[in-house]
């Protein structure tokens, strides 16, 4: 899926890793997107604004991660909140509290344990990147501009979305919402 969120067209590459995410809300996703295309460098932007819970698992995995989706998915959408800025090194993303997604991605991890990158590995801070790969001096002006009017925004994720990594972009496999 590209930052427009079109699905990419044609037959699926076969072996391109698979990508989870906590699926963001539609007023969320429009506000954090409309950030993301104001601040992310545009030549490097062809993705929407996303929360990334694992960014690499084989493909050989699809059938059981979608059962174990599924199962978490028949629960209520956890609650979230977005509490402010995450300063990264070359960047800027807005943090986000969910203790009932982290402990949902707790779940997957151990189901999947020993297919995990060692990005997928590290303990999980929720985010959703507006800007990467700039000048130091550039992120800190951005974080300087929006932490003084950035407020709490409270929120449920909608589901679960599965994807595959094919040449830079995302190409959807499947959302699980949440029904709980």
């Amino acid at each position: 899926m590209n930052r427009e969120g079109e699905v990419l067209a044609g037959k699926r590459k076969p072996g391109a890793p698979l990508l989870v995410t906590a699926e963001l809300p539609a007023d969320v996703l429009g506000w954090a997107d409309a950030l993301r295309r104001a601040h992310y460098p545009p030549e490097r932007n062809r993705l929407r604004a996303h929360v990334t819970l694992f960014h690499a698992l084989p493909s050989s995995v699809e059938a059981e991660l979608v059962d174990v989706l599924a199962d978490l998915a028949r629960t209520a959408p956890p609650a979230a909140r977005i509490t402010g800025l995450m300063k990264l090194s070359q960047g800027t993303a807005l943090a986000v509290e969910s203790p009932a997604m982290t402990e949902l991605h707790a779940r997957i991890a151990e189901r999947m344990h020993g297919l995990l990158t060692d990005q997928d590995t590290r303990p999980l801070r929720l985010h959703v990147t507006i800007q990467n790969k700039v000048p130091s001096t550039e992120a800190r002006a951005l974080q300087a501009e929006l932490e003084p009017r950035l407020e709490p925004v409270n929120f449920r994720f909608r589901g679960f979305g599965l994807y595959a990594w094919e040449d830079g972009l995302w190409r959807e496999i499947r959302l699980v919402k949440f029904r709980g």
